[in-house]
């Protein structure tokens, strides 16, 4: 069983950046794809980004493209986001979550299946305006 836990959540200001991590025990996620998602008070949780198991290809939701990116560090098994150009609408839970089993498929492949299985307890982030 995977355990993952988030950190690097916070208060910042619109326009500002924060940098999300994911570090992993239990498991060794090296062949595994990974994903990050949020969720907003009375809202859905919502996909944020994916990448594969080697880093090589990643996967964005539209609101977040071009301002976030995903990525991996195998040997600290660990993930991160980088969140630039921070909007209030991004203020969220943000939580990361583990492929259930190794496929080697891309992560928007995984999404579509709903094949992210594992998941952590998320880090707040909050952008004011």
């Amino acid at each position: 069983q995977v355990q993952l836990r988030e950190s690097g959540g916070g208060l910042v200001q619109a326009g500002g950046s924060l940098r999300l991590s994911c570090a992993a025990s239990g498991r060794t996620l090296s062949s595994y794809a990974m994903g990050w998602f949020r969720q907003a008070p009375g809202k859905e949780r919502e996909f944020v980004a994916g990448i594969n198991w080697g880093g090589g290809t990643a996967y964005y939701a539209d609101s977040v493209k071009g301002r976030f990116t995903i990525s991996r560090d195998n040997a600290r098994n660990t993930v991160y986001l980088q969140m630039n150009s921070l909007k209030p609408e991004d203020t969220a839970v943000y939580s990361c979550a583990a492929e259930s089993s190794p496929t080697y498929n891309a992560p928007s492949a995984v999404l579509r299946r709903g094949g992210f299985g594992s998941w952590g307890q998320g880090t707040q982030v909050t952008v004011s305006s």
